[in-house]
């Protein structure tokens, strides 16, 4: 039976050799703990996550190891059956050297066009990776992302011009010098030219925090952060302590909220509160959970205290959800406080996709409306946005054939009330690439009714990448037309524009948007804006 196992596998390294070189990479096993096997390598370049080693008994290769992650020389590992393996034992990595092609990077414009607030939402976590020969001990290595940018932003028209300037630094310094800590910050700073300068209203601090790692399980965060565990609480300003045991974390928090009025520190808003998170084992079905209690203050009365619920999983194949809630706690109306608990808050969504080619989702939204201390949108978009966010939204894509692509999502917003309902529909349809002038083109078309409001907006969007890699734009055209209730008044706007990205370097990138509306009392708006960004 050996000479068989040992013959198939002479053959299909073979075979393999047709494609790629068979290697066998040997490791060393060097520390074992009560669920890990730590293996050291010259290099593991071309070992991956989720591989299997092998230990090499007189030519027969038996599966023994899977890497679960690694390092630039070291791998961790989960044992594969009952085998025993000890301290310098020698296993294997077994894969296919093969020519690389290098890939171009991605220059579209939607990469390009990437905005700071989707740049600095991404998780923190440190890059951990086991100490060269001493594996029981955690080591973090550095990781350092920014980005600096400046732009303007100049409308025209006949009654106004204004040219307003924005400044941005993001910075993500993970384990700097190779230390537990780490640093985030991202601060904008803006401000109209000839206007006299308000330092509270120009200056926006939206994260700026120092993260200590105790273990790799365990940190402090001093400063102001986003807990993705606590989102819908927002910004906290003070500590943020977080203990970890396998699948389940215990949070605590104490310090104050950013002052709703121009999000600067405000001492009087003090809050503190804990939660407790689980998260599943199986990669395969993905789950989190968190809930939480929370006390707000404000000038040291109780202004809030309410239960927070986060869940976000896969409840089965191809179908994700995604739901939060806030139950409050307590109600002081006309000096009479009450405990009574009652929703305030609710979120939930539900992903389903059929296939590769065809997904729907539905979401419910009753939280409360959002504070936007900056936004650059244009009114309509804007209007859109606000009218359209609460209620029940249904929505689905489908890619008709491989450069053709459909998606049409509805919302009906409602209140107990019966006040301020809202009904809108969007639908649009792509096709990627036309051929012989390989251009993307949109169509999109977009219903919105109101209480106080009708419009209907038809457009086209077409963009290209001009020099493959380093210039990219597109041209589009919107119709809009919007019915005032009050007053039975009709406004029509036609409104076309273009933009340019250029990467000027690797790191280096040019953004040029101009935007032209024109109304039917013919008032002509123009709106100008140029980015530079700079990442390091």
């Amino acid at each position: 039976m050996k000479y068989i196992i040992q013959a198939i596998f002479l053959i299909s390294a073979f075979t393999l050799q047709a494609q790629g070189q068979l290697i066998l990479e040997d490791g060393t096993v060097s520390f074992i703990s009560s669920k890990k096997v730590y293996v050291k390598f010259k290099s593991t370049k071309n070992i991956k996550q989720g591989d299997t080693l092998f230990l090499n008994q007189t030519n027969d290769l038996i599966p023994v190891l899977r890497v679960e992650n690694k390092s630039s020389s070291s791998t961790v590992c989960l044992p594969l059956g009952t085998k025993k393996l000890k301290v310098n034992d020698r296993v294997v990595a077994k894969f296919i050297l093969q020519a690389v092609i290098k890939k171009t990077e991605d220059t579209s414009e939607e990469a390009l066009a990437e905005t700071e607030e989707e740049r600095l939402m991404l998780n923190n976590d440190p890059v951990i990776i086991p100490e060269e020969g001493r594996e029981e001990e955690v080591l973090f290595k550095e990781k350092i992302k920014g980005r600096i940018s400046a732009a303007s932003y100049s409308n025209f028209s006949d009654y106004d011009t204004r040219h307003r300037m924005r400044y941005a630094f993001s910075f993500r310094g993970y384990n700097l010098n190779d230390s537990r800590f780490s640093v985030e910050s991202y601060i904008t700073f803006r401000h109209t030219l000839n206007d006299s300068i308000q330092v509270a209203d120009a200056l926006k601090v939206y994260s700026l925090n120092v993260k200590y790692n105790f273990d790799k399980s365990t940190h402090l965060t001093l400063g102001r952060k986003i807990n993705q565990k606590f989102s819908s609480i927002g910004a906290i300003d003070g500590l943020q302590f977080e203990k970890g045991w396998g699948r389940f974390s215990v949070g605590a928090i104490a310090g104050t909220r950013p002052d709703f009025r121009d999000y600067s520190f405000n001492p009087a808003l003090l809050q503190f509160g804990a939660y407790l998170s689980f998260g599943s084992s199986n990669p395969a079905k993905f789950a989190h959970t968190t809930i939480g209690l929370m006390e707000q203050m404000n000038a040291g009365n109780t202004d809030r205290r309410f239960v927070y619920f986060q869940h976000s999983g896969t409840l089965a194949k191809d179908l994700n959800f995604f739901g939060s809630m806030e139950i409050d706690l307590f109600q002081k109306i006309n000096n009479e406080v009450k405990n009574n608990a009652q929703l305030t808050n609710l979120y939930a969504s539900l992903r389903y996709r059929f296939n590769r080619n065809f997904r729907i989702s539905a979401s419910f939204d009753t939280r409360k409306n959002i504070i936007y201390y900056e936004s650059y949108k244009s009114f309509i978009d804007q209007l859109i946005e606000d009218e359209s966010r609460q209620g029940l939204r249904l929505s689905f894509n489908h890619r008709i054939t491989k450069k053709i692509s459909w998606g049409t999502h509805g919302g009906m917003r409602f209140q107990k009330s019966g006040r301020n309902p809202s009904k809108n529909l969007s639908t649009h349809i792509t096709y990627s690439s036309i051929p012989i002038i390989k251009v993307r083109a949109t169509l999109r078309a977009n219903f919105l009714r109101t209480d106080f409001l009708d419009s209907q907006i038809f457009g086209a969007r077409f963009s290209k990448e001009i020099i493959r890699g380093k210039l990219s734009g597109d041209i589009y055209y919107r119709w809009v037309d919007y019915t005032y209730k009050i007053g039975s008044r009709v406004l029509h706007q036609d409104i076309a524009g273009m933009s340019l990205s250029l990467r000027i370097k690797k790191q280096l990138s040019l953004h040029l948007f101009y935007e032209g509306v024109l109304d039917n009392t013919n008032q002509i708006y123009h709106r100008f804006n140029a980015r530079i960004i700079k990442r390091f």
